[in-house]
C-alpha cells in the first residue's frame, strides 16, 4: 500500500500537542505537516523559541513542514455586504480583523522562511449574502499578497472556503482567471466545495487549471439539513477515489493533507485522524 502522492496532515487534527500528533502521523507514512495550532496557540502566536523548539521536533522526528495554515483574510472586509450566518466560522484559536492583515501577512512569511514552509495559506475574507460584490477587493488583496511572497520566493495558496467569499472551485477559477500570478496558486479542498454548494469532482475541479494546484486538503461529508455532517475520509460524499485519480492524470505534484474535522469515535479526534489518515494512505495508493 504505496501512496502514489505524498501524505500530511494538519498536526493539530490529531493532537495540539506536536509531539503526540507527530507520533501519531508517522506510522500512518505522513511526512508532511502543515502547521495551524501548536501547544493551543495558533501559528501566528508562537514565540520565536516556540517556533524553533517545533522546528527541531520536526526535523527530529524527520517531517518536512508542507504549509503554514494562516488565518490570512479570514476576517470581515470594510463595507461590504452582510454576512451570510449560514456558514461557521471556524477561526482555530485565532480571531484578527481587517486591520490585522498587514502585520499578519509580513509574520506569516517570517514564519514560512523560518520553517522551511513554500505554502502560506490564505483566504477571501468571511462569506457575505452578495460574494460577487466582494470580488474585486478579494482579488485586490491577493495580488498584493502574491507580489510580497514572490520577493520572498513563497507561494500563496488560496484555500476555497465555504465560509468566504470564494467557496467553490467555479469561484477560485474565477480568481484564476482575474489574477494570473506566479505566486498565486490554489489550496483545493473538495469537501469545501461540497458544502458551499458545488459537486466537487467533477464539476468543480475541472473548471480549474491543475497547474495551478499547489496543495489538496482531504475531508469528507454528508450535507444534512443544509449543514456538514462530518465523517471518516472516504466514507461520505466527496468522490476521493475520482478526486485523486484525476489529480494522478493532470500530474499533480504536490501533497495530500488530512483536514479531518470529523470528531472521531466517542469525540475522540486522535482516533478519528488515525482512521482518516489510514483511509488516506489507502486512496492514494489507489486501494
Amino acid at each position: 500500500m504505496t501512496p502514489k502522492l505524498r501524505i500530511a496532515a494538519i498536526t493539530d487534527e490529531f493532537s495540539p500537542d506536536l509531539s503526540v500528533a507527530l507520533k501519531a502521523m508517522k506510522p500512518i507514512g505522513m511526512t508532511g505537516a502543515e502547521l495551524r495550532v501548536v501547544g493551543g496557540k495558533n501559528i501566528m502566536d508562537l514565540s520565536p523559541e516556540e517556533l524553533s523548539r517545533a522546528k527541531a521536533l520536526l526535523d527530529a522526528e524527520g517531517f518536512e513542514v508542507i504549509s503554514i495554515a494562516s488565518p490570512l483574510l479570514k476576517c470581515v472586509l470594510p463595507g461590504a455586504p452582510a454576512i451570510d450566518t449560514r456558514f461557521q466560522h471556524d477561526v482555530f484559536a485565532s480571531k484578527h480583523t481587517y486591520e490585522d492583515q498587514p502585520r499578519l501577512t509580513e509574520h506569516a512569511f517570517l514564519i514560512a522562511k523560518r520553517m522551511g514552509a513554500p505554502i502560506v495559506r490564505v483566504f477571501s475574507y468571511w462569506r457575505t449574502v452578495k460574494p460577487d460584490e466582494c470580488f474585486e477587493a478579494v482579488v485586490k488583496a491577493l495580488r498584493a499578497l502574491a507580489e510580497k511572497a514572490k520577493k520572498e520566493n513563497l507561494i500563496i495558496g488560496l484555500e476555497n472556503e465555504h465560509a468566504c467569499n470564494i467557496g467553490t472551485g467555479r469561484e477560485t477559477a474565477r480568481v484564476l482567471a482575474a489574477l494570473d500570478h506566479p505566486n498565486l496558486k490554489v489550496v483545493w479542498d473538495p469537501a469545501n466545495a461540497l458544502v458551499a454548494g458545488e459537486t466537487p469532482i467533477p464539476e468543480g475541479y475541472r473548471v480549474l487549471d491543475p497547474k495551478r494546484i499547489a496543495h489538496v486538503h482531504a475531508k469528507d461529508c454528508h450535507i444534512v439539513d443544509h449543514k456538514p455532517e462530518w465523517g471518516p475520509l472516504g466514507t461520505r460524499s466527496v468522490d476521493w477515489k475520482g478526486q485523486i485519480a484525476a489529480l494522478l492524470e493532470d500530474g499533480y505534484k504536490g501533497w495530500l493533507s488530512l483536514e479531518t474535522h470529523w470528531p472521531g469515535p466517542g469525540g475522540n479526534k486522535l482516533e478519528g485522524s488515525t482512521i482518516c489518515g489510514w483511509n488516506l494512505r489507502g486512496l492514494a495508493s489507489g486501494n
